[in-house]
């Protein structure tokens, strides 16, 4: 048998045909505009860049062999990191932990595993907020330096110092 009548498309349907197709192309297209724009202007893919400055230790009172840690932490990349630990060869035991209001005026410490450092910010460390809680060997000396090393989840490790001074009252807000 012959096929005396071949098929050919009509131009309504081949308009359908292009209009139905001509719908995700443009979708495409537009996505791909903004993906171009975004890579461009440098946030796409750009890993997270840590920066530990202004470290300092509380000189602890009287016989306290406890004090505390702070950093000011920034992360000028394009990711969010987490910081994941902290350590020191001149302390024991050196963990991170949050200030935690019990109510009635009281509050605590607990202790974390981590903290957010977010991408284009970072975090700053207080007495009423994250800290590096520590226990000393010796005592320590009033304007002494202490090295630290910060480890990030995606920063790696950052070493730091941090140098002893005397609590005020007057360096930083508490939260209400």
């Amino acid at each position: 048998m012959s096929d005396t009548h071949s098929w050919r498309p009509t131009r309504r349907r081949v308009r359908e045909g292009l209009g139905g197709a001509l719908e995700p192309v443009a979708a495409c297209a537009v996505a791909l505009g903004l993906l171009t724009v975004w890579t461009g202007s440098g946030a796409a893919g750009s890993p997270a860049r840590v920066e530990v400055a202004d470290g300092t230790v509380f000189l602890p009172y009287g016989d306290t062999r406890e004090s505390a840690a702070f950093f000011r932490i920034t992360n000028s990349g394009g990711s969010d990191d987490r910081l994941t630990a902290v350590t020191s060869p001149a302390l024991d035991d050196v963990m991170l932990s949050r200030y935690t209001p019990t109510g009635r005026g009281a509050a605590g410490m607990r202790m974390v595993d981590s903290a957010a450092v977010p991408a284009g910010d970072g975090l700053t460390m207080s007495p009423y907020g994250l800290d590096v809680m520590v226990r000393l060997r010796e005592p320590l000396s009033l304007g002494e330096r202490i090295p630290f090393v910060l480890t990030f989840r995606e920063g790696g490790t950052v070493r730091a110092e941090a140098v002893v001074i005397r609590p005020s009252h007057g360096s930083e807000e508490r939260p209400r």
